[in-house]
């Protein structure tokens, strides 16, 4: 993508990145502006939209509706995440808001994706490796009973901290994130919780990259684009029926995405093996062979 938009940008033509989630487009419009230090890039989402013009515009997909006719080259990111995904009007929005190429990318594009895809007769590449050319992180499954799992959690949480590696634990609903915490906060102090409710999250999450924190626990708002040196990664009762195999391997893609810390921890705490678990770890292993 970047070689693309260091092509588009040297025809002086207006570049889109376009995300559903507005978590996403605050990681990745600094991303991009580290990388593209010359030029403007700009982030567009809801409660910030006061800036509309830049060389690089990176907004949610809802906001693809005030640029009509307007992006050379438009980047959607996540075509499978909520609330992009089955959406209508974002779609409409999308096709709407070009007058150029566009892109389309997912790490987990279901088969009806792949098959509009090629009925278009649109070119498709497919990498199964980062750009540090290391092989992905395989899932652990652990399974706890009870008060068990908790404990689990805390016992993996304070070998963390004293290694200086952070943690991102996942839930799959805002209730059992925050009651979680409340256990684990009793353990183990520097630590918070986030989720979509948290009007602060955003500064819990620059905090928890700042090191303020060791660990965060989250529901799926964190489960894409967020890149932090040595991570590590929980999903707590990763038996729940929410987590399908596309949501696990989004989740465990958080775990070594940078050069310098290639490799780290992704463990599936449950009561149970699931067809989904197994399944998402069957497919990052096929992954890793084709390297």
């Amino acid at each position: 993508m970047f070689r693309l938009i260091e092509y588009a940008l040297s025809l002086s033509q207006h570049v889109g990145f376009a995300i559903p989630r507005r978590d996403v487009v605050i990681e990745l419009r600094n991303r991009l502006a580290n990388s593209f230090s010359k030029n403007k890039v700009i982030a567009l989402y809801g409660g910030n939209t006061k800036e509309k013009e830049g060389d690089i515009i990176v907004l949610t997909t809802h906001q693809l509706y005030r640029y009509e006719h307007y992006f050379d080259l438009l980047i959607l990111d996540e075509i499978d995440a909520f609330p992009y995904r089955d959406n209508e009007v974002l779609h409409a929005l999308f096709l709407r808001s070009m007058k150029g190429n566009y892109c389309l990318m997912s790490a987990t594009p279901s088969d009806k994706v792949i098959e509009e895809f090629k009925k278009e007769n649109h070119e498709m590449l497919t990498l199964f490796h980062r750009y540090h050319h290391h092989p992905l992180p395989v899932p652990q499954i652990k399974i706890r009973y009870f008060i068990f799992k908790e404990l689990f959690v805390i016992k993996k949480l304070k070998e963390y901290e004293k290694e200086n590696k952070p943690v991102l634990v996942f839930c799959a609903t805002i209730r059992e994130c925050e009651s979680l915490y409340e256990i684990v906060k009793l353990f183990i102090k520097r630590g918070n919780y986030v989720h979509s409710k948290r009007k602060e999250r955003a500064i819990l999450i620059e905090d928890f990259r700042n090191n303020k924190y060791s660990y965060l626990i989250t529901t799926s708002v964190l489960e894409r684009g967020v890149t932090l040196k040595n991570l590590q990664v929980i999903i707590f009762n990763s038996d729940n029926e929410l987590y399908n195999s596309a949501a696990l391997i989004q989740i465990a893609g958080r775990v070594g995405r940078v050069k310098d810390f290639p490799s780290g921890d992704i463990y599936y705490v449950s009561k149970k093996r699931t067809k989904e678990m197994d399944k998402s770890i069957r497919t990052i292993e096929d992954y890793n062979k084709d390297l």
